[in-house]
């Protein structure tokens, strides 16, 4: 195989030329169609060897070209048969692929950084064979985003496809070049090792190959799982050069490949001994044995990423984090590279790579191609722009370099209007740091100046019309050209300027920037100015004036005089009072809104405590009152649909005895017959009092509640709970015990706890939470004994800013999950997706999408707001709930005497599992139904009052009696 490699590694030298000299154009089509053929054979045997003995260079080159004549043919005929047909779908089709190309090329110029957008656009193209256009497209690109080694191996072979010899196999090979920098590839690297072995006949090819391969190698040559490949075609490319001087460049690659740990270095070092004449030497022995207890210590991290799904960020993390220990910056390195590779778009993986190449390698040419990479790669994130920023100044890169980038990250699309202020004060520190003020006036002191002013006229033009907000509210960028002016170019007269300026834009109430520009003035100004900051600081502070009140008195105390120190306790004193005033009516209002408050509590306190009563002496009545009573309530109407768990009690518990007699004969009075499947009265109450004299109470052993979880909102009519969650729960461990909670008539509750046996059985059937059980969301969360940790409280989700996420609001109560997946996938790609619903598992309109990064997200916000869906037009924002109050802490509010007054704190049900009336329906007034909360009891109502009571009309025993007989 060597001699075979060898023999071919020389025949391009002796290959004719075919180019533009051949006659005649059918003349040209022939050579390059010919020329397509011919593969040098010395990258087939590289690639027989990397890629395995099932390639096959025939069907993958020759195979096509030779298929290409007869397709042809075979359209060419076709065509002639039914011309008009054929031209008439191609024309169509051909139009409808333009009228595409130009809209996506209208909407690249609205927004340039649409990354499938251009992706799309080249792939039109290249079907529509716009050579030229497709070439300027993918350039476009690829000036903007570095590309995956999918497209740069499209675009490659295309070039290879159409190149010949000089210029253009040039062109390719900065192509290559390109596109090794872009992303850690092995298959792009190897690729290039072999189109550059289709070079050696040309002068200087030989030592192209070899700088191709050397670099490779020090780029990809320590991948664990990818590096052998690159290993073995270096040495099949040596091995095919017969001269006694290349055995050993060959003994050379078998030694350095033997020395890293990689996997298969068995068969390496078998294949080194059967290739040898000579004993392999002690020492290469030794560092293999040496290499392969390294390869074990990293075997476990290679076998979790190969176990792993992508993007496996968790995997490389903590393999990054077992190198970082090791302290190999090689290695250290490719572990990172290799998880860019599949994160890309994570921000905070690139932070930590630049950070780590900034504090410990210090390369220049590496750490600015890293930084380039990864504002390519994250242009949305302002903390890679910024330190890109820094690295190209702390490495003394051009001013006009940096200039330039700074445009491009303004033009980037920042999230948030803060990144703007952000960059800007970047850029404004850079500039700077380049003044000498030394001089009274130099160019670059009028860049910083002319810079300043266009940073404010940006913030106010640009960025507010865009967020319609203030980026800077407090004025920053204002702020640090004031000190710069007042320190640095002793100009105290602009940063008084710049200060009225800040104080008109709303700021003039806060005590802060009062003091901020005090201590300036202090510092570089006059006592004048500095009396007078303080006296208009008095009079506009709203937030802390005592304490501008205070620094006012303490410098009259000890630099004024007489009369400044009594016009100075004269307007403090009056601007107090006037705050006391002010705070004393406010504090009024919140007593009165307090006292009515505890007013409404007391109210339904004594509310409850005469329904009590009512209660208590209706249950001494008699059987055949209260069947009278039953039977009128029937009459006068159910009330269920304004109390919802009195309808879920009665859809889904087991009644007790004495309601289900009640139940039987309102029924039959109304005519109706009872559902066949319902068993007697007195069926169901032996059934509940066997359940109950079955289970026995077993108090809950808190010492396990690392190994138990709490299961809710279960439907209340489940027969045999721990029967039928056992089988959920089994799935994640050996379930000990399910304990189902049952009430003292043995109606099942609702909730149960569920103990494992190991607490990792346990953490893993949290997964299981909001798993539909019958028809209802299950919650499975950690049993935590909430009298020790009243503050605790489960929530799977985050409460801040998710730039990745979107929250979507107005949606049909009939759209799925798989619908609306399938409208946000064209916008990117989708993670997670969830619908929001409530405890029975009803859809509220609502959902999160969780999209790979912050750039798709934003692509999904502007595409997505706005749009009608099934009549309903949804609304599309960036994910960012409102805090959630801390649980178990009642909202309080104070009283006029000064003590806090807890709001009335109810239970799981409400006001109570029973709300009865204290009169018959027939004798209230009408009023509105009582609101309804939709996840939960109905809000309760007031109660009544005791005025509404007395003013209606007397009744008598048998006015009572004939109403409640009335039939």
């Amino acid at each position: 195989m060597a001699t075979a490699a060898a023999s071919s590694a020389s025949e391009p030298e002796a290959e004719p030329k075919i180019g533009p000299q051949a006659e005649g154009e059918e003349d040209k089509v022939k050579d390059n169609r010919t020329r397509r053929k011919v593969l040098p054979r010395a990258v087939s045997a590289a690639t027989h060897k990397t890629i395995g003995p099932g390639w096959d260079p025939q069907e993958e080159g020759e195979g096509e070209s030779e298929s290409d004549g007869d397709e042809e043919y075979a359209m060419a005929s076709s065509a002639e048969s039914s011309p008009g047909e054929y031209e008439w779908e191609y024309d169509e089709e051909e139009e409808k692929n333009q009228l595409e190309i130009e809209r996506l090329e209208e909407q690249l110029s609205i927004n340039v950084y649409d990354y499938n957008c251009h992706v799309d656009l080249i792939k039109l193209l290249r079907l529509e064979g716009e050579l030229t256009k497709v070439r300027m497209a993918r350039q476009k690109m690829s000036e903007i985003f570095p590309l995956t080694e999918e497209l740069w191996l499209e675009w490659l072979h295309d070039e290879i496809s159409m190149a010949l010899d000089g210029p253009d196999r040039e062109h390719v090979y900065e192509l290559f070049e390109k596109a090794v920098k872009d992303y850690l590839c092995p298959n792009i690297w190897l690729e290039y090792g072999q189109y550059s072995v289709g070079g050696i006949g040309q002068k200087g090819g030989l030592e192209k190959v070899r700088s191709v391969f050397e670099r490779a190698l020090s780029s990809t040559g320590l991948h664990m799982t990818k590096g052998l490949a690159l290993w073995e075609a270096y040495r099949e490319f040596e091995s095919a050069i017969v001269e006694a001087a290349r055995l050993e460049k060959v003994h050379s690659l078998f030694r350095r490949q033997l020395a890293i740990p990689l996997y298969d270095m068995e068969a390496t070092f078998a294949e080194y001994e059967e290739w040898s004449e000579d004993p392999i030497p002690e020492s290469v022995i030794q560092n293999y044995n040496k290499a392969l207890q390294q390869l074990e210590k990293y075997k476990p991290y290679e076998d979790a990423l190969l176990q792993a799904e992508a993007p496996r960020l968790a995997e490389y993390q903590a393999y990054i984090d077992f190198e970082m220990k090791v302290g190999d910056p090689a290695r250290i390195q490719l572990v990172f590279e290799r998880a860019l590779v599949e994160n890309c778009l994570v921000p905070d993986l690139w932070i930590r790579y630049s950070q780590y190449l900034d504090r410990q390698l210090k390369v220049k040419d590496l750490v600015l191609s890293v930084h380039s990479r990864a504002v390519r790669n994250c242009p949305w994130t302002v903390a890679l722009w910024s330190r890109y920023l820094l690295a190209m100044e702390r490495y003394e890169v051009d001013h006009k370099t940096i200039s330039a980038t700074f445009e491009k990250a303004l033009s980037a699309g920042f999230i948030q209007a803060t990144d703007y202020v952000e960059i800007w004060q970047a850029y404004l520190d850079y500039l700077r740091r380049r003044v000498d003020f030394q001089q009274d006036s130099s160019k670059e002191l009028e860049e910083l100046r002319s810079s300043f002013t266009r940073a404010l006229e940006y913030m106010k033009e640009e960025v507010e019309e865009r967020f319609n907000e203030s980026g800077d509210p407090s004025c920053v960028i204002m702020q640090n050209w004031a000190r710069i002016e007042a320190r640095l170019c002793k100009n105290m007269q602009k940063a008084r300027e710049l200060w009225d300026n800040i104080m008109t834009k709303g700021n003039a109430k806060y005590a802060n920037m009062w003091l901020e520009y005090y201590n300036l003035e202090r510092a570089h100004g006059d006592i004048q100015h500095c009396r007078k900051a303080l006296h208009r600081a008095v009079q506009c502070t709203s937030d802390y004036p005592e304490h501008v009140c205070e620094v006012l008195l303490t410098m009259e105390r000890t630099e004024g005089t007489l009369e400044d120190w009594d016009i100075a306790v004269q307007k403090t004193e009056t601007r107090l009072a006037r705050v006391n005033e002010q705070r004393i009516k406010t504090a009024e209002k919140e007593a009165a809104l307090a006292q009515q408050e505890e007013e409404k509590v007391e109210q339904r306190k004594r509310a409850r405590a005469e329904k009590k009563a009512l209660k208590k002496k209706k249950k001494v009545r008699g059987g055949d009152k209260r069947d009278a009573d039953e039977d009128a309530e029937k009459e006068w109407g159910d009330d269920e649909e304004e109390q919802p768990s009195k309808r879920r009690r009665v859809e889904n518990n087991i009644p007790p005895a004495d309601e289900a007699q009640g139940t039987g004969r309102e029924a039959g009075w109304a005519g109706k017959r009872a559902p066949a499947d319902v068993d007697p009265p007195s069926k169901q109450k032996e059934k509940a009092a066997s359940l109950k004299r079955d289970l026995a109470k077993v108090p809950h052993d808190s010492s396990k509640d690392s190994i138990t979880v709490f299961v809710s909102n279960l439907p209340y009519s489940m027969d045999e709970p721990d029967v039928k969650l056992r089988p959920f729960f089994e799935i994640c461990g050996e379930v000990v015990e399910i304990r189902p909670i049952f009430s003292n008539r043995g109606d099942f509750r609702g909730y149960c706890y569920v103990e494992f046996k190991d607490e990792k059985s346990a953490l893993q059937a949290l997964q299981l939470d909001r798993t539909n059980v019958e028809g209802r969301p299950m919650f499975v969360s950690p049993c935590v004994d909430k009298s020790k940790n009243p503050d605790f409280k489960v929530f799977r989700y985050s409460t801040a800013l998710e730039k990745h996420k979107l929250f979507i609001s107005g949606l049909p109560f009939s759209c799925t999950k798989e619908e609306l997946e399938e409208i946000c996938k064209a916008h990117g790609t989708v993670r997670d997706l969830r619908l929001v619903t409530n405890r029975a598992g009803k859809p509220k309109g609502l959902a999160y999408v969780e999209y790979e990064n912050e750039s798709q997200a934003s692509q999904a916000v502007l595409k997505m707001d706005g749009m009608t869906l099934r009549e309903n037009v949804i609304k599309v924002a960036i994910s960012n709930p409102p805090e959630r109050k801390a649980a178990g802490k009642p909202d309080t509010r104070k009283a006029p005497g000064g003590t806090m007054v807890p709001r009335q704190v109810y239970g799981a049900r409400g006001k109570g599992r029973t709300q009865l009336s204290l009169l018959p329906r027939a004798l209230h007034r009408p009023s509105a139904a009582a609101p309804q909360t939709e996840n939960g009891p109905a809000a309760p109502c007031p109660a009544l009052d005791s005025s509404s009571v007395t003013e209606a009309p007397k009744m008598s025993n048998a006015d009572f009696a004939k109403l409640l007989l009335k039939k």
